[in-house]
């Protein structure tokens, strides 16, 4: 990863979602050129009727954003987004797993939202598996309304299914809001192998259907809130890789938000710039 970055230590990521209306062609180049490092792909849909983008092996539209992001000095770093719940099979997805590390990416994202804890854990090291042999591996991220709630809960189902390749995504607001403390992040810093920045304000929503709005249109720029994500950064800035997922709200410029959250980010992580 080869464009400007916070440092020589530091890749800067963006998610997909923070402007998911941009096909991956075009959301690559506005990300190298608002200063980001690498870029998350949603190569498949995070709920019913959920914008995604395909990208199969051999296809002409793979071949042009391999060459569009070269020119570009992008990276891709993860693929989103997989939803664990009572009917995933693992190698139902193995065309998206295959896509995914056709373009270089070295992670896959997911959620978990199945009740039986033992089923969960073991869908997610068949899973696990299946990346593997692609030579990724799978973060799952916790989210307030899904049964995987808290980071707590993240770390244990990690060490339920017992594959070295799980690791936890911590997303500030699914993070805090949540109950989860920097000690306890630090507490298990070997299992989270990447942090997305967001940030927002005022108290935290009680229901789930308020943690979804916030979660899709209610975060705001790294720095413009109330989460301590300097003291996260600083936690996890040896171990973790580092991206920004703040969806764009209302009508504005997709290049200027994507430069807006690089330059944001900058304040967070090395705030001497």
């Amino acid at each position: 990863m080869t464009i400007a970055t916070p440092g020589p230590s530091i890749e800067l990521g963006v998610a997909h979602f923070s402007s998911i209306a941009l096909p991956p062609k075009e959301f690559a180049v506005m990300a190298a050129r608002a200063g980001f490092a690498s870029i998350g792909l949603r190569l498949h849909p995070a709920f019913p009727g959920a914008p995604f983008y395909e990208l199969p092996v051999g296809s002409q539209r793979v071949q042009e954003f391999k060459t569009v992001a070269d020119s570009e000095g992008i990276k891709v770093f993860d693929i989103e987004f997989f939803v664990i719940d009572d009917n995933f099979v693992a190698a139902s997805h193995e065309a998206t797993v295959a896509a995914a590390a056709n373009i270089g990416a070295r992670r896959l994202s997911v959620c978990g939202d199945d009740r039986d804890g033992g089923r969960l854990a073991t869908n997610l090291s068949e899973f696990c598996a299946l990346a593997a042999r692609y030579g990724m591996s799978v973060d799952i991220e916790n989210m307030g309304w899904r049964t995987v709630r808290t980071f707590g809960d993240s770390v244990a189902v990690v060490n339920s299914c017992g594959a070295e390749n799980a690791g936890a995504l911590v997303d500030g607001i699914h993070f805090f809001r949540n109950g989860a403390s920097i000690d306890e992040f630090r507490a298990n810093l070997g299992k989270v192998k990447h942090v997305q920045l967001c940030d927002v304000r005022g108290p935290a929503p009680k229901t789930s259907d308020a943690m979804i709005a916030e979660a899709r249109s209610g975060r705001l720029a790294p720095g413009e809130g109330e989460l301590p994500l300097m003291e996260l950064w600083t936690a996890a800035k040896h171990s973790a890789a580092i991206s920004v997922e703040v969806p764009i709200a209302g009508p504005v410029d997709p290049q200027a938000h994507l430069k807006h959250l690089h330059d944001s980010a900058l304040g967070i992580l090395k705030p001497d710039h």
